[in-house]
């Protein structure tokens, strides 16, 4: 019997409960896994309270698709996995299919890829999504260059934070938009070239200003919503504005956008595009795993919490409090996995 996270309802975090369950062995194109940390995401979130861009197919429900941990068997046709092997599971399926959120789960051989070495449990599962999301829009999509200016939305959370280093890596300038000053100071520690206050200060005019009247090349946009049409305003004449959140959780006017405004490509995104496409996963892999061996891409991890902490864990991520990931680890009654514990440490 394995502890596994289960719903049994659509709600918030409070639903989420701890269950004990015969995990199975994995059939043809699986491998079982013990998992040592778990990556959350908003996605989990939407999908755990029915808001997400896939439905619920069936209740009680699993979840979870980031992970890290060793795994302990493989299925029929699967190379490359053996038992013992440190690996991280990358977000490739649906929810509906698969979760980790649990101590052992089966999962796709497709979505697990060997954890460099150095690599401990909490980063290996901090690590994938931020960085294919980041990675996957702006330079496999996107295709930035050295010298464009990147704008930022959300850029405290995991994918921000993700995306200030990926542009800092390409040789982009980050820049970094924010609801409140509160973390403008850790932004800048971290990366980021500059910070726009967006409740404080006119988001259109600093990019502007920032940028000498150009406009920034790429607006990557977690939160959309009606303040979409101001980073618009703030992009270069074809530059691209990328929707790949919508935090806001409000309708974005689009096709809204005036008459007159700068000649930009808008364009959603999903970190699907990469993670089913080979070819791309294969250059993205090469570049995550490239900087995580030479520490120019580095996962900011917020706050760790035990699995039996779950829906605390949950109700932090939807505080917006946090500053980077939120990791999720696994007592196997071994030693546990390193990092900063609970909210407390964030940072």
């Amino acid at each position: 019997m394995a502890r596994t996270v289960r719903f049994h309802a659509l709600g918030g975090p409070g639903v989420l409960r701890v269950e004990d369950l015969e995990t199975g062995e994995p059939g043809a194109g699986e491998v079982r896994i013990r998992v040592d940390a778990i990556g959350l995401n908003r996605a989990e979130a939407l999908f755990r309270s029915g808001r997400y861009i896939e439905q619920v197919k069936q209740l009680p429900s699993g979840l979870g698709n980031e992970a890290a941990g060793v795994v302990e068997a493989v299925g029929p046709g699967v190379a490359g996995l053996e038992p013992g092997r440190a690996v991280s599971v990358v977000p490739s399926f649906s929810h509906n299919d698969y979760g980790v959120y649990a101590e052992r789960a089966v999962v796709p051989a497709s979505a697990v890829l060997p954890r460099p070495e150095g690599v401990d449990a909490v980063t290996g599962a901090a690590v994938w999504m931020p960085y294919l999301t980041a990675y996957g829009a702006m330079v496999e999509v996107g295709g930035m260059r050295a010298g464009d200016v990147a704008v930022v939305t959300a850029a405290s959370s995991s994918v921000g934070l993700a995306a200030i280093q990926t542009a800092d890596r390409v040789g982009a300038t980050p820049v970094a938009v924010t609801r409140t000053r509160d973390k403008r100071q850790r932004l800048l520690d971290a990366g980021a070239a500059e910070v726009i206050v967006s409740d404080e200060e006119d988001v259109t005019g600093r990019l502007l200003e920032l940028t000498g009247g150009r406009g920034a090349e790429f607006v990557f946009d977690a939160v959309a919503g009606p303040g979409a049409v101001d980073l618009a305003r703030g992009v270069a004449p074809d530059g691209t504005l990328f929707l790949w959140g919508a935090q806001s959780g409000q309708p974005t006017p689009y096709p809204g956008f005036d008459l007159g405004m700068p000649a930009l490509n808008v364009r959603t995104y999903t970190m699907l595009e990469i993670t089913r496409n080979p070819q791309r996963m294969r250059r993205a892999t090469a570049f995550i795993t490239s900087g995580l061996r030479n520490g120019t891409l580095h996962p900011v991890v917020d706050s760790v919490f035990p699995l039996e902490e779950i829906v605390r864990a949950h109700e932090h991520m939807e505080s917006n409090a946090q500053f980077g990931k939120i990791v999720v680890t696994v007592d196997h009654g071994d030693a546990a996995p390193e990092g900063p514990r609970g909210p407390s440490q964030a940072g």
